[in-house]
């Protein structure tokens, strides 16, 4: 099996500026466009986008070897540019965790292109996209029925006090009571629960048997603001 080549192309790291020709620079930046544009279709693979971010990704890889290579072994550079990004503030909306870890996936291709590690830079990339794919597809973080929430309106008369607990256990696999709280001037009174159900499609069997419960008054189910997709 033939091995892989993982030097730099621009020399050893102990070089205090790498001498990068135009033909080098060239094929490092054909390669970061083409990685990035990989990079970009692994983050779009099952997930919702945008045409911008998209685009942003294809090209950060380039971008960030541009920086790298204009800053290797030049230490005031190098500070000089931290100084600059230290300044940036991102003020748009913050993005789920698969944004941000796709970002910091073209960013770290851009990082080897940039050192001219084109081998480390192709196999870094399969490898990722690799493991994307398998674990996208597989079961792997899969959660339980997501959480619901549950308002129940009874009558100012009726004893709620775990009146609906035998059901509830019946049809979920947990539930809380949160709130109660009064309605219509006091007449009535709003329960409001957080459950998750057993399975899907046991909506219309619970709520009909709390119907029987809290005399035909207004029930409703909705999702909860649960677990969110971001870091």
């Amino acid at each position: 099996m033939p091995s892989i080549n993982f030097d730099s192309i621009f020399g050893t790291s102990d070089s205090l500026a790498a001498a990068v020709s135009m033909e080098s620079f060239l094929l490092c930046s054909c390669l970061s466009l083409v990685l990035g544009v990989a990079c970009a279709g692994i983050y779009m693979f099952r997930n919702d986008y945008s045409k911008s971010f998209a685009v942003t990704l294809a090209l950060l890889p380039l971008i960030v070897q541009a920086v790298i290579m204009l800053v290797n072994g030049n230490l005031g550079a190098g500070v000089a540019v931290m100084g600059v990004f230290s300044l940036v503030r991102f003020r748009s909306i913050p993005g789920s965790a698969k944004d941000i870890g796709s970002v910091f996936f073209a960013m770290a291709i851009g990082l080897a292109t940039g050192m001219g590690y084109l081998g480390f830079a192709v196999l870094f990339t399969i490898v990722v996209g690799a493991a994307n794919f398998l674990l996208v597809l597989s079961p792997f973080g899969k959660s339980r029925q997501p959480s619901k929430i549950l308002h129940i309106t009874v009558p100012e008369d009726l004893s709620f006090d775990g009146i609906f607990d035998e059901t509830l256990r019946f049809f979920t696999s947990e539930f809380e009571l949160l709130q109660v709280q009064t309605a219509s001037m006091g007449s009535l009174y709003q329960l409001e629960y957080r459950i998750r159900l057993r399975k899907k499609g046991m909506e219309k069997d619970l709520i009909d048997q709390l119907r029987c419960l809290n005399g035909n008054l207004r029930i409703s189910l909705g999702c909860a603001s649960g677990a969110k997709d971001s870091l």
